[in-house]
């Protein structure tokens, strides 16, 4: 039972890209999930996380407005649209179940490998 970010890559300042986040042995429809990133040297952070029923989903200041989750039932899979990308949005990204609006990576559970973005020109 776990969740695999997948999608990474390098992308230029000013651009666009999509992560997913594909779930197996259960079903997101039941969890909040959080997107998480966590850049060399520095602790992991919340990016957004969205809950349980949908209702309220939250962002970090430094990518509000920029970033949106958005979660496709049928295929039981979330993502993390990216947009106007910054090189301090580089990081490892991962995304995990967990109390959402509570946001400290320490209280989701269901880690996946997490999936790299680099923007840089």
């Amino acid at each position: 039972v776990q969740l695999q970010a997948s999608g990474g890559g390098m992308v230029q300042p000013g651009g666009f890209w999509r992560l997913s986040c594909s779930a197996s042995g259960f079903t997101l429809e039941d969890h909040g999930i959080g997107w998480f990133r966590q850049a060399p040297g520095k602790e992991r952070e919340a990016v957004s996380c969205i809950t349980r029923s949908r209702v309220y989903a939250y962002y970090a200041d430094g990518v509000k407005g920029r970033f949106t989750t958005s979660i496709d039932v049928a295929k039981n899979t979330v993502y993390l649209q990216m947009n106007s990308l910054k090189p301090e949005d580089t990081a490892v990204y991962y995304c995990a179940t967990g109390p959402c609006p509570y946001r400290t990576y320490y209280e989701y559970i269901n880690w996946g490998q997490g999936t790299q973005v680099t923007v840089s020109s």
